[in-house]
């Protein structure tokens, strides 16, 4: 009981200090804030990557309550437990958002149809709402002329779609909550185009 105690207490110490200092991916350095101004925090940081080329990094930000779940598990002996309560319901029941920074420069229709490839097998509802997605990330990207070093995009996923930003600049929402859970998917579902994100939220959250 004791070291339950000890445990539940070290984990809560260091959930505060990821609070406090944002999360950083291994793999670039490049470091996410803390928290985003809707109120969520970030969890996680991992690569995305082309082969050997580390293309960008992202965080995944959550509410302070999928945090408390993941807190109940063990990242050893509960590994898949905890995997399944990272996705499920993401983006649907519990609002998640995705912040990218990239590490390299990429040229806006590029960017924007690498992110409608990986989103489109995994969504069952209309094309046209993938095609509405890669339009907003071309449009937002092209006004720089491409997604440079350092440019961030950010996709936010709730019931009501997914809404897009580019170097803060919101470009607009496509209201699909299908929409939002395969965007989800695509970082979360065990296909993850980046399984070092989830890694690394379920080292952040988990009890060892």
């Amino acid at each position: 009981m004791v070291l339950v105690q000890k445990l539940a207490t070290y984990l809560s110490f260091a959930l505060v200090i990821a609070c406090v200092s944002g999360v950083t991916d291994k793999a670039t350095g490049i470091t996410f804030k803390p928290r985003l101004p809707s109120g969520l925090g970030a969890i996680g940081a991992g690569v995305r990557k082309k082969g050997p080329i580390k293309v960008y990094s992202v965080a995944l930000y959550a509410a302070d309550s999928l945090k408390g779940k993941l807190s109940a598990l063990s990242a050893s002996r509960q590994k898949k437990q905890a995997l399944q309560e990272l996705s499920e319901g993401a983006g649907s029941d519990e609002p998640i958002s995705f912040v990218l920074n990239m590490n390299m420069k990429v040229g806006a229709e590029k960017m924007a149809s690498a992110i409608a490839d990986a989103v489109a097998p995994r969504h069952s509802g209309d094309p046209s709402d993938v095609k509405a997605l890669e339009s907003l990330i071309f449009e937002g990207v092209e006004k720089k002329g491409a997604a440079t070093k350092g440019t961030t995009m950010q996709f936010d996923c709730s019931s009501d779609g997914v809404g897009v930003a580019v170097d803060g600049s919101s470009q607009g929402t496509v209201e699909s909550s299908g929409l939002a859970c395969a965007f989800c998917d695509v970082y979360l579902d065990d296909n993850s185009v980046s399984q070092s994100l989830r890694q690394n939220c379920i080292e952040n959250c988990c009890m060892e």
